[in-house]
Parts: C-alpha cells; sequence; structure tokens
C-alpha cells in the first residue's frame, strides 16, 4: 500500500495573509512535490490564480465553503489526487476566510490515502481586536483560532511591542495550542507542513532517546524508544496532557494486551491502527516541550515495568516565536 499523503489546511479569516503564506511555501519546496487545492468564496477563484503563478499543481473550488455546498467536489477532487500514478509529498487545502478548517481537514481525514499534517491558522495582529468584535464574522474567527494547531500571527512588523503583544495575548485566550509563530513576508517554519522524519518500525537499537533533524524554529524534537509496554488509553491520555505544546506525534508502540498500534497525533487529535508485531516502542514528540513533559506524562501512565524506565533526550532549537 502507498503511504498516506500528508495533508495540511490554512486557515483564517479573509485578508489574514493565507495566499502569502502558500506563495512563500511554494518558493522553499526542495524538491518535493506539492498540491494546493483553494477554496474562494465567489464565482471566480481569485487566491487560486494567484498561486498559480507559483506552481502548475493547483486546483481550484468556487462558490462556497469547502466543508458545505461543495463537500461532494472536495470529496471527488482527494479521490482524484489519491489516485495519480506520482502522489504529491504534501496536499494543501487553503479554506476560504469563512469557513471552519477543522471540518475541512474532517473530511479530508475520511479518506485514508490522507493523514493530517496540521492546521495553520493565519491570524492578522494588526486587526485581530476589530475582527473578534464583528457582530458578523467574530464568531467564526474565534472558532478557527480555536481549532489551530499552530497559529501564524501576520502583519506583526506593522505593530509596535505593546501592540505584537496584545496580538498574542487575545489569540492565546482563544486558541487550545500554544504553538504560535509571527509570519516574515508569509515564511513560516517548514516543519508546520513537512514531516521528514516520518516514523518507521524500529529495530535493532536500545532503550534511549535519539534528536531528529535540526528544526530552525524554537520547536524541539523528543524521541522516546522503550523496551516497555504501555496501556493505550493511558499512553494517549499523556499525549493528551501536553497537547497545547504538541505540533505532532507519530510513531509505533507496545500495548499490554500484546499488540502494536501505529499511532499518530496532531495536537489533541488522535489516531491509532494496528500494526505488524514491532520489537520496541518508538514515538517521535515534536513541539514547544521540554523532556520533562514527555517524562512526567510518561510516568503516570501504567506499563509493564519488567525493566528500568525509559530514559529521555531532547534537543533544542532556538527560534523566533510566541
Amino acid at each position: 500500500m502507498k503511504p498516506p499523503i500528508p495533508l495540511a489546511v490554512i486557515g483564517g479569516y479573509l485578508g489574514a495573509g493565507k495566499t502569502t503564506m502558500i506563495n512563500a511555501l511554494l518558493t522553499n519546496t526542495e524538491g518535493r512535490r506539492i498540491t494546493v487545492l483553494v477554496n474562494d468564496f465567489g464565482a471566480i477563484n481569485i487566491d487560486a490564480a494567484l498561486i498559480r503563478e507559483r506552481s502548475d499543481d493547483v486546483i481550484g473550488l468556487e462558490n462556497g465553503c469547502v466543508c458545505c455546498s461543495i463537500g461532494g467536489k472536495l470529496m471527488e477532487t482527494l479521490i482524484e489526487i489519491s489516485a495519480r500514478e506520482t502522489r504529491p509529498d504534501l496536499l494543501v487545502i487553503e479554506a476560504s476566510g469563512v469557513s471552519d478548517p477543522l471540518r475541512i481537514a474532517q473530511v479530508g481525514m475520511l479518506d485514508r490515502a490522507f493523514r493530517l499534517q496540521g492546521i495553520v491558522v493565519a491570524v492578522d495582529a494588526q486587526r485581530i481586536d476589530e475582527t473578534l468584535v464583528n457582530a458578523y464574522v467574530g464568531e467564526m474567527a474565534r472558532q478557527q483560532i480555536a481549532t489551530a494547531t499552530a497559529i501564524v500571527l501576520t502583519r506583526t512588523d506593522l505593530l509596535d511591542d505593546v501592540s505584537a503583544q496584545h496580538a498574542r495575548a487575545r489569540v492565546l485566550e482563544m486558541a487550545h495550542t500554544r504553538i504560535v509563530f509571527e509570519g516574515d513576508q508569509g515564511k513560516v517554519p517548514g516543519a508546520l507542513f513537512f514531516s521528514d522524519t516520518a516514523a518507521s518500525a524500529p529495530r535493532g537499537f536500545s532503550r534511549s532517546i535519539a534528536p531528529l533533524h535540526v528544526l530552525p524554529t524554537g520547536l524541539r524534537s523528543v524521541t522516546l524508544r522503550s523496551d516497555e509496554r504501555f496501556d493505550k488509553r493511558a499512553l494517549k491520555s499523556a499525549c493528551m496532557s501536553f497537547s497545547d505544546r504538541l505540533l505532532r506525534a507519530k510513531g509505533f508502540a507496545r500495548l499490554v494486551d500484546g499488540s502494536c498500534i501505529e499511532l499518530h497525533v496532531v495536537g489533541p487529535r488522535w489516531h491509532a491502527t494496528p500494526c505488524r508485531d514491532i520489537a520496541h516502542t518508538e514515538i517521535v514528540f515534536i513541539g514547544m516541550i521540554e523532556d520533562e513533559d514527555v517524562q512526567r506524562a510518561l510516568a503516570a501512565a501504567p506499563a509493564s515495568r519488567t525493566e528500568p524506565a525509559c530514559q529521555l533526550r531532547e534537543e533544542r532549537h532556538v527560534g523566533r516565536h510566541g
């Protein structure tokens, strides 16, 4: 079977900078194949036309929100993409400014050919107060922020330090995630979209923690390797205990009932499926986390203790973030 295609949804209210973010992403693909699916609220898809200046693989969906009036067209398009002989390394869906990015992500996850990479929401720091108090769009903007796995504050360069800090505070009041970055002309950390550290079935290593690739963003990566078996519910609870600072986690785990699972965590969203028998547990955690976060959470999870508890090591990457 072909591996699932990573799916990233970019949301944010009208004019927040979503298209600029995608165009910046397309200038730094590093050889990756990226397909962009753009929805615009109108008969003419202006955003798709702008993005086509940077990429030939752009699909436009017009006349409404992709998660409601043209939901059927979205599913048809996803099926067509997954059936390609040469599949993309990443599918980016730009949601219209008046849509719920979480619902769009849920539609995408109905097809097992895709794997949710994240929900990145752009927020115009300069207009955040004006947007949130608007009787017509304020609630939608709040909902977009609340469902994000990462927030990108745009136009902070037009604000003084006090105003920029105010915008960050407003976002953190509503967001589940604590992963907040400032965009620089649309440029954001590539780790929000790409997953070059994809988990593979572990074999032949001892119980320890090894650092991942360098992440030039202020994110940290912690890799758990253990000979222990974990309780599935307790493992899920452990991951959820620091989900507000977790961008994603992926890997394989041995369970106390003798089975093994492949797990994927995106912020507060957990997905686990049975997998073949493995010799060790290996899980990669990426986010604004410390090794103590993972150690403390897993220490509280019931697991077989036939050997000493697993060890953790983390790698710190300094960068600009909220």
